[in-house]
């Protein structure tokens, strides 16, 4: 984990920074990780995600839901007084997708640790280091197409992890954020279709892109379960295929910021002259500490 950290991808961690290995899924390792922290930014994500292995414990029932419990539960008794959680568009009990059932159940968690709290739903996020838009613009590298499951009509509206990153700092220091949740998205709403050719138009590739219908790229995936690790599953797909728009302006008024667009955000990892960036379906793991 600390080689993760330290020294791979355009996220490297400096070297003043601490870090402290523990995982969410067993409770005694994050009293040492919480020793001396007095304010918590929780942003949970398994190997491999959204593709779950429930022999490793690698769910989201499993590190969303019952591992922010355990961290919220170590957070405060090693005396915390200030929680951020990274949650997503879309998190309700009465979801349809369980990965947003085991969001709400991550939120209820942090609204009742009686720590200060604030709760962030991000669309889809995209960034250095992610393992869905740069899983796309790898296959872009490495095939003469890109496959594109749903015919690529979702509607997203994708933001920039530095927009997150911002908004979850904030979050710690204005008392406008306190006992809040914040949806956030960027500052465009297109089709995944959309976002690939403008992704791909950064970079200075042009690919076709090879749709499927969603049906029959679950039937091909269905199988690959059985993988020791495997790269799809039909969840994943219908994780791909979600949509994921959000009204910003209640953010806006009450944490005012300019919201990156697309272009801006891919120009400062990507194009024709830094086209040898890392695709790395191990990233998940460098976007937090924990597990």
């Amino acid at each position: 984990m600390e080689e993760v950290a330290r020294g791979r991808g355009p996220n490297v961690v400096d070297d003043d920074v601490e870090i402290r290995l523990a995982d969410v899924r067993s409770a005694e390792t994050l009293p040492p990780a919480l020793e001396g922290v007095d304010e918590l930014v929780i942003a949970l994500a398994f190997p491999g995600l959204p593709v779950e292995q429930p022999k490793k414990g690698y769910t989201f029932e499993e590190v969303d839901a019952a591992g922010t419990e355990r961290l919220v539960a170590a957070a405060r008794q090693a005396g915390a007084t200030k929680v951020v959680y990274i949650s997503g568009a879309g998190a309700g009990h009465e979801a349809e997708r369980h990965w947003f059932r085991a969001k709400a159940r991550a939120e209820d968690a942090v609204r009742s640790s009686s720590l200060g709290w604030t709760i962030i739903r991000p669309t889809w996020v995209f960034g250095p280091g992610d393992v869905s838009l740069n899983r796309f613009l790898g296959f872009a590298r490495a095939l003469p197409f890109v496959p594109l499951t749903n015919f690529g009509g979702q509607r997203l509206a994708p933001v920039f992890v530095r927009d997150v990153a911002a908004l979850a700092a904030d979050s710690l220091e204005r008392d406008t954020a306190r006992e809040q949740t914040f949806e956030i998205g960027g500052p465009e709403t297109m089709t995944m279709r959309e976002i690939l050719h403008r992704a791909m138009a950064v970079t200075g590739r042009r690919k076709v892109l090879l749709p499927a219908p969603a049906p029959v790229v679950k039937v091909a995936a269905w199988p690959m379960r059985f993988l020791p690790d495997p790269p799809l599953s039909p969840d994943a797909v219908d994780f791909v295929n979600q949509p994921a728009t959000v009204d910003v302006a209640p953010l806006l008024a009450a944490m005012p910021r300019t919201l990156t667009t697309l272009e801006d955000g891919l120009g400062t990892y990507l194009g024709p002259a830094q086209t040898s960036v890392r695709i790395d379906d191990g990233a998940a793991e460098e976007a937090g500490a924990l597990p």
